[in-house]
């Protein structure tokens, strides 16, 4: 028992002790570029996802079947991944997943029925899974233990950029067409592909230069499992899928225009407001995580967060509704860097398996959330359906407290 305790410390302490100026390895720039490209493509479909859905006659539980579709195959495909990886190294992985991806939206925005959109969403999913556990199995590979949550927040920084970016672009392009942000997103995708395929090294063989003897951190995966950092990690991973990925991404945008009488574009008003205010906490955030530690983070987000999806679903106009995404915003900077560094701290730099697992439980709650909350809508009210992602996200923040204490410098 004793040393597992100091295993997570005892690096941390150290690397956070030897260099007054870090640097951020090579890939993780990378790895934050293609995230900036990916995430300015995904935030311009997402004001339109569910309306684009909607045009083609269907109610909210099929809009939330869609985006369940895409995290189902994320799930299923996950497990593959990591011998993927092993066999092709991440490089490749991360490009052709980001493809698959591309082509899969394009062909979304061409769509005919509702069921080629459904099949199309479920084969980016696939493309999804390699380029999110590729990318995080290379990020926790080359992070130095005691700079993780920095480097993962570097890596986020990119997406929340391309969040800021992403849906006042989409707003713009929903004005000229419901189609035209899914060949946008399509095209910004083909160029964080090439970017994956060219700038990044190829396996993650270059590790040992972030500082980290790959080979001593090797953790069975049984020990890993048994881990409460790892637990309480996929635990907080599931309600964020559930909530960030599934509730919000579903009914916010049928929200706007349903209640409080608005158009797609204020949607990506709001998603912009929020995705600002998570950029500029991303540094303060990744900073507590590494300094103060996972678990206070994970218990604080996670309360905080689960509060303001419940208040969203009472927002009597835009500003109240931008406000209550603005602290949610807050808080997922740290919900975004917290769960995955316990995720490193438990399985250490060769956690490819671990990574999928991870993954894999916000693929779980994204697939069942869209579902359950377009099902509550229907039958009972949005306010239903915005409880249920409250009450997970306050579950995960209780289950962290069985997180063992850290001493960090």
């Amino acid at each position: 028992m004793r040393g597992r305790r100091r295993a997570p410390a005892v690096p941390e302490l150290a690397a956070g002790s030897t260099s007054s100026k870090p640097r951020l390895n090579r890939d993780v720039i990378v790895l934050g570029v293609i995230a900036f490209f990916v995430m300015v493509g995904f935030g311009v479909v997402v004001p339109v996802l569910p309306v684009y859905v909607q045009s083609f006659g269907v109610g909210n539980l099929e809009v939330g079947a869609v985006v369940s579709a895409f995290a189902l195959m994320r799930f299923v495909f996950s497990p593959v991944c990591g011998r993927l990886i092993d066999w092709a190294g991440e490089r490749t992985v991360l490009a052709i997943g980001i493809g698959i991806v591309a082509l899969s939206s394009g062909l979304v925005g061409a769509a005919d029925s509702y069921l080629q959109l459904l099949l199309l969403r479920g084969a980016g999913g696939i493309g999804s899974a390699m380029f999110s556990v590729s990318a995080m199995t290379l990020l926790l590979r080359t992070a130095e233990p005691g700079r993780r949550a920095r480097a993962i927040g570097f890596y986020q920084g990119g997406f929340l950029i391309g969040g800021m970016a992403g849906p006042a672009i989409g707003s713009l392009l929903a004005t000229i067409s419901l189609t035209a942000p899914f060949f946008f997103y399509a095209g910004t995708l083909t160029v964080a592909g090439l970017i994956g395929l060219f700038l990044l090294r190829s396996g993650g063989r270059d590790a040992a230069l972030a500082g980290a003897d790959a080979s001593a951190e090797r953790t069975p995966f049984r020990t890993v499992l048994r881990d409460e950092r790892f637990r309480a990690a996929c635990i907080a991973n599931f309600a964020q899928g559930w909530t960030s990925l599934g509730v919000r991404t579903t009914l916010i945008p049928l929200f706007v225009v349903v209640v409080l009488g608005g158009t797609s574009s204020w949607t990506g008003l709001a998603l912009a407001a929020a995705a600002v205010a998570q950029a500029l906490a991303l540094a303060p955030a990744a900073r507590f995580v590494d300094t103060v530690g996972r678990r206070p983070a994970i218990i604080g987000a996670f309360t905080v967060a689960g509060l303001a999806i419940v208040a969203i679903a009472f927002s009597p106009n835009i500003w109240v509704l931008g406000a209550l995404l603005c602290v949610y915003g807050v808080a997922a900077a740290f919900m975004g860097t917290a769960p995955a560094a316990a995720v490193g701290d438990a399985a250490g730099a060769r956690g490819g398996r671990p990574v999928s697992v991870f993954s894999m439980c916000a693929d779980a709650g994204a697939i069942v959330g869209p579902l359950v909350a377009g099902l509550l809508v229907d039958t009972f009210s949005f306010s239903a359906g915005f409880a249920v992602g409250g009450i997970f996200l306050v579950i995960a923040a209780a289950y962290a407290l069985r997180m063992p204490s850290e001493r960090r410098v």
